[in-house]
């Protein structure tokens, strides 16, 4: 009789135990949803895993980025354990989609936990000059971002500037010394890309720099 009492108590406590972690989960994500950081922190400082992945196999902080939760974010950075190098099913981290949406304080907070700025493939320079987003385009590149950067298909992020971005990003780029005679795998210039999107803008100074570069003629 006491070995299946012994047993029962086992179920009991392991039971109990399954429930407290379901529970912890379902509180987790929903306080990055909700951007509930002093939740996120007690749970943290119970013990649950700051990179467990929801159901649809998305890492928390990533998620925080998304919505985003900017004060969850900031707790996920401050602790020690946390993965910032997380990637969603296309391959992009916390540091992309933050450069990507225009984060800056979460790009910069990111960059000092040590996420990867040269990321190979598609960088977050790329992300950043897609959006046109100068200020974190310049933070990245501060903290030696490679300015001629090749995604999987030979794309710079000279060129998704010029095909998305702004005047400025494009500039910006020019400026700091990136190649704009460099072709992607299907042959296209950044300066194609900017005619693509007819921006005649970031076209001319993209063709003035390719002009400033034409060794000269001798009389």
């Amino acid at each position: 009789m006491r070995k299946y009492i012994n047993f029962f108590l086992q179920l009991i406590v392991l039971f109990g135990i399954s429930s407290a972690h379901a529970g912890s989960y379902e509180d987790f994500f929903t306080a990055i949803k909700r951007d509930n950081a002093g939740a996120v922190q007690s749970l943290l400082s119970r013990g649950f895993d700051p990179n467990t992945l929801n159901p649809q196999g998305v890492h928390g902080l990533l998620l925080a980025v998304q919505e985003p939760s900017p004060k969850v974010a900031d707790v996920l950075l401050r602790w020690p354990g946390t993965n910032v190098e997380a990637r969603t099913a296309k391959g992009e981290s916390p540091l992309m989609l933050a450069s990507l949406r225009g984060h800056l304080d979460l790009v910069r907070k990111l960059i000092t936990r040590g996420a990867d700025v040269n990321k190979t493939g598609w960088a977050p320079l790329h992300y950043a000059a897609t959006s046109g987003h100068v200020e974190i385009m310049e933070l990245l590149l501060e903290n030696h971002a490679y300015i001629d950067a090749e995604s999987p298909n030979g794309t710079t992020p000279l060129m998704m500037a010029a095909l998305y971005g702004s005047p400025a990003s494009v500039k910006l780029l020019l400026d700091s010394g990136a190649d704009a005679a460099l072709r992607n795998q299907l042959g296209m210039t950044a300066i194609d890309f900017a005619n693509k999107a007819n921006r005649r803008d970031s076209a001319e100074l993209i063709a003035a720099a390719r002009r400033s570069v034409q060794p000269r003629g001798k009389w």
